[in-house]
């Protein structure tokens, strides 16, 4: 798997250690708790994409983990063949288990039927492991991206963009969700009464998504946006779930443990936050976008090309 290194004028490129992201993901034992979240933006992005008439041959699932989301986009669309792709091997490893266990249930269910409906249910979404910003596939070969809670994991989310956007066949939809910049606020306040080192990372805006996204290529992105809050009984709780979701992977992060004073002054900032009904809360804002792939207005060569719709007869 090749991996492009983070360039210093990318815009509002953040110092992510991508190999460091890849090996947290690649222990799924390690962020299984964390999922609960994914599930939830889920849901929400699937009823975002009912509202939209698609009838796609070619689904890609960017960031597709341990595999989730995999078998409700092909319950969406039977007759496409779904992708999915993400860049810890551990993550898609248990995937494929996950597709063989399935699998191996409608055989159980079905047994000798199965020889006769030929294709029905196929072999399931196949999977690779890749960059995002570098994907193993030909231009013009996809007709929906899906993406869920996984951009904001990558060190370079305007060249991501500008990769969906060429395996994007003319007219193809780019769904995804990530996280904003009020994610994890009580984290970063906590930890400032420890040292000034960052301890989250710097989420990209939504409006400096849109941006991108159009500099990419795309047309009329639609950007919105909405705040979660989970809350937890202990400060403990807590932190196991930030480094559920998987910590911090800035270059730029502190490398030494916290003391044990330190330790217990970010806990002791966490137990200041408690609301009224004595909980601590967490917040998560999450982003979502959608945007088409326009159709062309010029030639490869420049030249401008003129469409003519004629009144039907």
């Amino acid at each position: 798997m090749s991996v492009s290194s983070p360039s210093a004028s990318a815009k509002l490129s953040a110092p992510i250690d991508l190999p460091l992201v890849r090996r947290r993901f690649g222990r799924p034992q390690r962020v299984a708790e964390s999922d609960f979240l994914r599930r939830e933006v889920s849901a929400r992005m699937q009823e975002r994409l009912a509202l939209v008439k698609i009838a796609p041959a070619e689904v890609l699932d960017a960031g597709c983990g341990e595999g989730a989301d995999l078998p409700v986009l092909q319950k969406r669309y039977p007759e496409a063949q779904v992708l999915g792709l993400d860049g810890a091997y551990g993550m898609l490893a248990v995937a494929a288990e996950h597709q063989r266990g399935a699998q191996s249930a409608v055989n159980r269910l079905f047994g000798s039927i199965n020889k006769w409906l030929g294709a029905a249910g196929g072999n399931g979404p196949e999977l690779a492991c890749a960059d995002f910003a570098r994907l193993p596939l030909a231009a013009n070969s996809l007709d929906l991206v899906w993406s869920n809670l996984a951009l904001h994991w990558h060190p370079q989310p305007d060249r991501v963009f500008a990769e969906w956007r060429r395996v994007l066949r003319v007219e193809g939809l780019l769904m995804f969700s990530c996280f904003g910049p009020d994610t994890l606020r009580e984290v970063r306040s906590a930890f400032e009464s420890i040292d000034l080192a960052p301890h989250t990372l710097p989420f990209v805006d939504m409006h400096d998504f849109g941006d991108m996204l159009v500099n990419a290529g795309f047309s009329t992105p639609v950007m919105d946006m909405e705040t979660i809050t989970v809350t937890y009984e202990t400060p403990q709780r807590l932190l196991e779930d930030v480094r559920a979701w998987g910590g911090n992977p800035l270059e730029s992060r502190r490398r030494g443990l916290l003391s044990r004073a330190q330790h217990a002054r970010l806990e002791a900032a966490l137990e200041g936050m408690r609301n009224r009904d004595g909980k601590i809360p967490l917040t998560f804002e999450v982003v979502y976008g959608h945007a088409f792939r326009p159709v062309p207005r010029t030639t490869s060569s420049g030249e401008s090309i003129v469409r003519f719709d004629l009144p039907r007869k």
